[in-house]
């Protein structure tokens, strides 16, 4: 039998204050943008390691935790990883990508350029285990790593943003060069490269939206089909 111990940190709450919670951690979600630009402000590093930490309590496969981030402020190093990354962005843009994936990136006005690896103060490459390294040295599988490393940075972007920091999830296609430029081990692969600080003054994103509730939930609930059913309780989007 595994050891166990008591569950804290579940209030015993009133539906009112449950729904004002979930409503207001909606509110602040629904501000979270991409960021192309950003200030050199600096930020502090307690900021990073909170968010990190907080990533880090993300659900897992077995508990195995296959995730290392790997946050990096050295303008260097931040050089080198954008010469990197605009080179595989040359090459992805240049006839690498299929056109169709080409037209969906053109409402975003994304292209091979890349200053914002050098202008934010913080680059976070998040990085998947596909094995742990037993302090003997031996080897234990780990399961469900791009799952498990999914949620953990869905945590890592919402601290962020929770800490007022703007962040951009590049994902240059394919990323190798991030564990040559950090020094990971061939064990680990990079699964995003998140950017993040102050945004720009004037700073603007495309206008986009986002799917309403009934575009992307289903209730199933006693006396209601599983069909398509809008709630009717849809604030608008954008």
């Amino acid at each position: 039998m595994p050891e166990t111990e008591p569950l804290v940190g579940y209030p015993d709450l009133e539906d009112a204050e449950r729904v004002r919670r979930a409503e207001a951690f909606e509110a602040t979600m629904r501000t979270r943008r991409t960021v192309r630009e950003f200030a050199d402000t600096p930020v502090p590093r307690a900021v990073i390691e909170s968010a990190i930490r907080a990533a880090g309590r993300a659900p897992c496969g077995a508990n195995q935790q296959p995730w290392t981030f790997v946050a990096v402020s050295d303008p260097a190093v931040k050089r080198r990883i954008r010469e990197a990354a605009e080179a595989e962005e040359r090459a992805f843009y240049g006839g690498r990508a299929p056109r169709d994936w080409l037209d969906a990136l053109r409402p975003l006005g994304t292209d091979a350029t890349k200053p914002f690896l050098e202008t934010a103060p913080w680059l976070i490459a998040v990085f998947g285990q596909a094995h742990g390294v037993r302090a003997d040295g031996g080897h234990v599988k780990h399961y469900y790593v791009k799952e498990s490393v999914g949620l953990a940075t869905g945590f890592l972007l919402a601290a962020l943003h929770h800490a007022g920091l703007a962040t951009l999830t590049h994902t240059p296609s394919p990323m190798g060069f991030l564990r040559a430029a950090l020094g990971r081990p061939a064990h680990e692969q990079a699964f995003v490269l998140i950017v993040t600080g102050v945004p720009a003054a004037g700073a603007t994103v495309p206008r986009i939206d986002k799917k309403p509730l009934s575009a992307i939930a289903r209730f199933v609930t006693d006396g209601e089909p599983a069909g398509d059913t809008p709630t009717g309780n849809e604030p608008a989007v954008g």
